[in-house]
């Protein structure tokens, strides 16, 4: 799929935890996975609903890169940094502490 110029892939976990996100629903328990091999436009790493760069919700591009998503993952995403001012060239959890947080994982 290609939403908003970032094309991605995902697997039918990844998009029930969407789904879920969207709705502003329970994040599911099952662990999915979302490729967005070309990277995307950019999103708050703070606010899951934001929908534009404002000078406090922490704006960040990720370039290529996966994203594992879903409750449970989050065990695994206890070792990575939680900090809102993300480093998109290193592993971190977007949207830390919101039910959506979930792992991004550059691919270069």
């Amino acid at each position: 799929m290609d939403p908003g110029g970032a094309p991605m892939c995902a697997d039918k976990a990844a998009m029930e935890w969407a789904e879920a996100w969207q709705s502003k629903g329970p994040a599911p328990q099952k662990l999915g996975f979302i490729y967005m091999l070309n990277g995307d436009n950019g999103a708050s790493n703070t606010d899951p609903y934001a929908t534009k760069e404002t000078p406090d919700n922490n704006w960040v591009k990720t370039g290529p890169h996966v994203m594992i998503v879903g409750s449970e993952a989050k065990a695994m995403m206890q070792s990575y940094p939680r900090d809102a001012k993300a480093d998109p060239k290193k592993p971190y959890v977007m949207w830390p502490g919101t039910p959506y947080e979930h792992l991004m994982l550059p691919t270069k």
